[in-house]
């Protein structure tokens, strides 16, 4: 049995100030390629970012995490429950979920023992949306500093699951009828201060502080703060890499499990 790996408890409330909330438009169309719109799970939710935005579309939707520090700093919903479980065992009964939504967070679970969780929690035909993305980018100088921190200064520090973000997920598993989704990017507006917030949520900066004693930013924040300039706001992008896919109406995994 594999041991859940924590790497952002530590950190929870910088993760749910700091992370990027995901477009509107990518819950539109998982609510309308959803066979229903009942129940949603929402694993691995950490601060409870996609609930919220399944929350519009769904009528319930079962946000879980195996790290209550996470939990903990999750935005309340009256449709949403958050429940503190691993991703390859939940509570819920066997085929009653329409959408399985995997946040940033597929690349932390023992891939052969979760997607059996999905065909037992998955209604006939339900989907199963697991989107991943990798470096922000700003402009052609603010995007070389952060390139620099994540390769030469956090590099060494990252888990060895990063190299299926790095991947855009192409190389996970995905024993599903698979469905080609949008093309579609996360954009905020930041100051300086929040995008600097965000280089500390990453679990490889956590690895690297614990280990050195130090803030890793502190490599970088002047060269960061020279590439920034004087903008109050700037704007800063995420393309997002989905991999989607439907339980077959036959499928019988769920009686198996």
């Amino acid at each position: 049995m594999t041991s859940f790996k924590d790497h952002f408890s530590a950190r929870s409330a910088d993760y749910a100030r700091y992370r990027p909330g995901y477009p509107p438009a990518l819950f539109d169309w998982l609510a309308a390629v959803a066979p229903a719109r009942g129940l949603a799970w929402d694993v691995g939710t950490g601060s409870g970012q996609a609930a919220l935005g399944l929350a519009a579309h769904f009528e319930r939707v079962v946000a879980s995490d195996a790290a209550e520090a996470q939990l903990r700093h999750a935005a309340a919903h009256p449709r949403i429950t958050y429940k503190m479980m691993p991703a390859e065992r939940s509570d819920l009964p066997d085929a009653t979920v329409d959408l399985v939504s995997v946040a940033q967070a597929l690349h932390w679970f023992d891939f052969e023992r979760f997607y059996a969780e999905v065909r037992r929690v998955l209604k006939p035909g339900g989907v199963i949306a697991a989107w991943t993305y990798g470096l922000q980018r700003v402009d052609p100088e603010v995007d070389a500093v952060v390139r620099h921190y994540y390769r030469e200064v956090v590099g060494p520090y990252w888990p060895p699951e990063r190299r299926h973000v790095e991947r855009q997920y192409r190389d996970v598993p995905f024993p599903f009828e698979e469905i080609a989704g949008p093309v579609l990017t996360m954009q905020v507006q930041w100051s300086f201060g929040e995008v600097l917030g965000y280089l500390g949520t990453w679990s490889a900066a956590r690895r690297y502080a614990e280990l050195r004693g130090a803030d890793p930013r502190e490599e970088v924040r002047a060269a960061l703060a020279r590439a920034w300039g004087g903008a109050a706001l700037r704007t800063v992008t995420w393309p997002l890499h989905l991999r989607v896919g439907r339980l077959p109406p036959h499928d019988g995994s769920a009686a198996l499990a």
